[in-house]
């Protein structure tokens, strides 16, 4: 199991210019307003807030941003009410991409979601249509070179409940059962493990590689997706090269 593409896409958003955060920042600020709804302003108490902040300290978000979408969802400040979506569909070649949205209009972000997919060759389909090609799983990041071995590192990620670890060039991947990513999280932490960043992620049974001439007309896609202002993940199960 490995997240191959996965660490490179954090490690550049840690490093987008002044306008692309911007628009990371709004959109954890989105993910915010919704934890905070769901489970109250307390981090300590609501685990979901809890992650999105750690995601958010993890590209350099600033605690008064933060602190500020914590305080518009608790009701201190004018708040807008977002409503999660998730669309399937298929890319170029039968590829599969699922795409998380939080949007105060659903007709709008429905509407560019299709036209994005109609775009690049691509067409959406009904809830469920790929999502079988995935599992949800807890993936936490450590990056290595720390001075912890491989082997080490192993027993310590199993011991704190990890179900799989993979070795990558620079990371350790460590993934869990959505259910036990928050304490395999705290048990590193306690163990002084440094995580580099940690999500709940869609990871695919079987990764496909797509014939040499789709390969653009696919990331373009992915591009154009992730780029929309209501669109928080997008998943698929393309390999593309780093």
């Amino acid at each position: 199991m490995s997240g191959h593409n996965k660490w490179t896409k954090i490690k550049n958003a840690k490093e987008k210019n002044d306008q692309q955060n911007a628009k990371m920042f709004t959109k954890i600020g989105r993910e915010i307003a919704v934890a905070v709804k769901l489970g109250g302003p307390d981090p300590n108490s609501n685990s979901q807030l809890k992650n999105i902040i750690a995601k958010a300290k993890a590209i350099n978000m600033p605690n008064d941003n933060i602190n500020r979408s914590i305080k518009k969802a608790s009701g201190e400040l004018n708040a807008v009410n977002y409503e999660s979506m998730t669309y399937e569909g298929y890319g170029v070649a039968g590829s599969a991409v699922i795409v998380y949205a939080l949007t105060d209009n659903k007709n709008r972000t429905a509407s560019d979601v299709r036209h994005i997919f109609d775009k690049f060759g691509g067409s959406l389909g009904s809830n469920g249509c790929v999502s079988y090609l995935f599992n949800r799983k807890g993936v936490i990041y450590v990056q290595r070179g720390t001075g912890i071995s491989d082997d080490d590192m192993m027993m310590i990620a199993l011991d704190a409940g990890a179900e799989d670890i993979a070795i990558e060039d620079e990371v350790f991947e460590i993934y869990t059962t959505p259910d036990d990513f928050d304490t395999v999280r705290d048990n590193l932490e306690k163990s002084s493990i440094t995580i580099a960043d940690s999500a709940i992620d869609m990871i695919p049974t079987n990764y496909v590689t797509l014939p040499e001439d789709k390969v653009a007309t696919f990331q373009k896609m992915i591009d154009f997706l992730e780029d929309n202002d209501d669109v928080q993940e997008v998943y698929h199960n393309v390999e593309l090269e780093d």
